[in-house]
């Protein structure tokens, strides 16, 4: 399984809002099948960061365009060769 990092900007009107819960319920659906392993949004700046995992960009295509959200997305897909962070590390030892 590859890892991708998706970036969303997207725009707002009056319909954009009531289509928030559905969309979370589909990304809280994405990470609990372990597909989404991070996801972030800045509504100052109308951006969404998403890292994943697929087997290909196609497939995350079809995963947005699955999004309740997808018709206000604007986004690049850019495969990942290093991800690295505290998280993909051993937890420290706690020698008592």
């Amino acid at each position: 399984m590859k890892k991708f990092h998706v970036t969303i900007h997207f725009r707002m009107d009056d319909e954009f809002m009531n289509l928030v819960p559905p969309h979370r319920t589909y990304v809280d659906y994405l990470i609990n099948k372990q597909v989404i392993e991070h996801y972030a949004v800045s509504m100052e700046s109308q951006q969404v960061w998403i890292t994943l995992q697929a087997e290909s960009a196609k497939e995350i295509e079809k995963l947005l365009a699955d999004s309740p959200l997808y018709k206000y997305f604007s986004y690049t897909i850019n495969e990942l060769y290093v991800l690295d962070g505290q998280n993909y590390r051993l937890p420290a030892l706690q020698f008592n």
